[in-house]
């Protein structure tokens, strides 16, 4: 059997240290979050009705390129297998070629932002009202914020349509508005849905100024943190420039690539326009599982690693092409407080390179904005922006006539290779259970003669061993019919609250049958998975008869579901909660998905005691 298939890596966890926070680990154990939640609000940039004033001003800010971006639709399973393979510890994809990354040279070539100059950074605010006030000559109503956010829709509803005749000072304030739901809709979304920070509109204040900031590395900054934060196995939504990701994955790799209608000779500037339009590709039965399998399988054909050396560099502008040598650049990235290491040394064939094996990643401290307003971040990141300041003396250089079987041989040391299961854990749970049964026919079958007393009493304890594992995969095989129940209800019931999160009104409605009963069931269950006699559950034998599986599930099935629905907590239950969870410690945990338990070491044969030490539990 193949190494990787019941151990995935890494083996040395000195780069990725944190591989049980990542969702890869929950995966494996059987627990799917399903496709993310993706927040880009570009559905409505269209409506922004600009005029020739405006446009002038967006182009000295230096969102001339972005503007032209269409909304482009996302793909939400393939950038949550994307996500399955970030690792925050190296800001790379983990693919099973190698690492890859989304570098400085993809944001310009993609987005047509600016990757050197001032970094992005400056004053926090709790409130809103003073510094709308300011920028844009009116404060929003107390509905449209939440500390120092303000809603989008205000933003589109106040200022989308400035006045052929206003003065230069309306203007300016109406390209304020937009720039800032510009930023806040594409290149800074947040998970929050619709809000923005109005932290950035100080740095509108004069346009020409605006124009000089490093935004493309800001851009680049803000998506690393939250392709971070989607891939700990507690989350379920991603936010961040997402048509960045999925664009560089169509440039990059051989999955989930969209047919042209078009001709992409002609190639027009920035190179997101590529997939502007209508583009055919089976995308509808596609879900997470597929892209994960596609990228766990991933072949070195599969890789494009230099798709943009074919392109024509004439239509890049000279300002864009100038900056390009930063892409190579060892430096930290910087949006106000979100500080994240650009490490292009991991992914030197995106350069045309042999790739070497890296250097070790220096760690460093991911600061948060906190609480307090009016606060320069400036004073608090001295040392991240003194690396960016030197950013230019830190070029990662080629080095010839190298052997990549070297890093690849580290590579797959330290890597997690697969994130999907090549065998279901249904199939080894069969597998385990045909094993104890020949263990088990054996110990019953086996003569004692001529054997001392501790021989007979080790195959005894064989016996004993076998037999109770038996019992308890008969027990789990019926408890997990009842766990895949209560799954579908809890799908049923999570696919109603998308449909509610939608809809006007916040509280379930008990004049739904349907709906009122899934909910009921969902509250029944969850109270009988906690009431239950764990003991009953867990032990093999009471007063030395075995107990059956019929006598296991009925402690479910009488207990009592006449109590009163809690429909508050129906209402709060999250996308992310589990009615039951695996629990490695507590083998008595009811209903788990997947779980560990524990069987004492036999101590006789090391085949033997390899099939004990463990029962999976689907």
């Amino acid at each position: 059997m193949d190494f990787y298939a019941t151990n995935p890596g890494p083996i040395d966890d000195s780069v990725i240290y944190d591989q049980d926070k990542h969702v890869s680990a929950a995966v494996w154990e059987g627990q799917e979050r399903g496709a993310l939640r993706c927040h880009e609000h570009t559905s409505k940039l269209d409506r922004w009705l600009l005029t020739e004033r405006q446009i002038e001003l967006v182009k000295r800010a230096g969102f001339g390129y972005l503007r032209l971006i269409p909304a482009i639709s996302l793909d939400n399973p393939l950038i949550s297998a994307l996500v399955e393979r970030w690792r925050k510890e190296t800001n790379t994809f983990h693919m099973t070629v190698g690492e890859m990354t989304i570098t400085l040279e993809d944001v310009a070539y993609l987005l047509g932002l600016r990757i050197d100059g001032e970094p992005v950074i400056g004053v926090t605010y709790t409130t809103c009202d003073s510094v709308c006030i300011k920028y844009l000559g009116k404060a929003p109503d107390s509905g449209y914020t939440s500390g120092g956010m303000v809603k989008l829709s205000w933003l589109k509803e106040a200022f989308s349509e400035c006045p052929e005749d206003a003065s230069i000072e309306d203007v300016e304030r109406h390209t304020r508005a937009y720039l800032l739901y510009l930023v806040g809709s594409t290149i800074f979304s947040t998970t929050t849905g619709n809000k923005v920070p109005v932290m950035y509109l100080p740095l509108f204040e004069n346009f020409d100024e605006a124009g000089k900031y490093a935004w493309g590395a800001a851009t680049l900054s803000f998506l690393y943190r939250a392709l971070g934060n989607a891939s700990l196995r507690s989350q379920s939504t991603i936010s961040g420039c997402l048509t960045l990701l999925q664009c560089w994955s169509y440039y990059h790799l051989n999955v989930g690539r969209p047919k042209l209608h078009h001709d992409p000779i002609h190639e027009c500037f920035p190179f997101v326009l590529r997939w502007k339009g209508k583009h055919s590709g089976p995308t509808s039965n596609r879900d997470v599982v597929f892209y994960r399998k596609s990228l766990d399988s991933l072949k070195p054909t599969d890789v494009d690693w230099c798709p943009y050396a074919n392109i024509s560099h004439t239509v890049i502008p000279e300002s864009i092409l100038n900056q390009l040598i930063l892409g190579r650049s060892k430096t930290m990235l910087i949006c106000f407080d979100k500080a994240e290491r650009h490490l292009p040394d991991r992914c030197l064939r995106q350069f045309g390179m042999h790739q070497t094996v890296p250097e070790e990643v220096q760690r460093w401290e991911r600061k948060t904005r906190g609480v307090d307003g009016g606060v320069d971040l400036s004073g608090k990141m001295e040392a991240e922006l003194n690396e960016w300041a030197n950013r230019r003396f830190h070029i990662v250089e080629a080095e010839e006539d190298l052997d990549e079987g070297e890093y690849m041989n580290w590579f797959l040391r330290i890597t997690r290779r697969l994130v999907g299961r090549p065998i279901p854990i249904s199939s080894e749970f069969q597998r385990m259970n045909a094993a104890l049964r020949d263990i088990a026919h054996v110990a019953d079958t086996l003569s004692t003669h001529g054997m001392d007393e501790q021989q007979i009493q080790s195959v005894t304890r064989i016996r004993y061993i076998a037999h109770e594992c038996l019992r308890d995969h008969a027990g789990s095989s019926t408890l997990a019919a009842v766990d895949n129940s209560e799954n579908e209800v809890v799908k049923k019931i999570r696919g109603k609250e998308r449909v509610r999160r939608r809809g006007t009104s916040k509280r379930r409605r008990k004049d739904d049958p349907e709906e009122y009963y899934a909910s009921s069931m969902h509250i029944q269950l969850y109270n009988a998975t906690n009431e239950v006699d764990h003991e009953h559950l867990c032990l093999p034998t009471i007063a030395g008869h075995a107990l059956s599986p019929t006598q296991r599930i009925d402690g479910v099935r009488e207990y009592d579901t006449t109590n009163e629905v809690d429909q508050h907590r129906v209402e709060e239950v999250d996308d992310d909660d589990q009615l039951s969870h695996g629990s490695e410690e507590n083998p008595c945990e009811p209903l788990a998905n997947v779980g560990v338990v524990q069987q004492p070491s036999l101590g006789t044969s090391e085949d033997v005691t390899h099939q004990n030490d463990f029962s999976v539990t689907a």
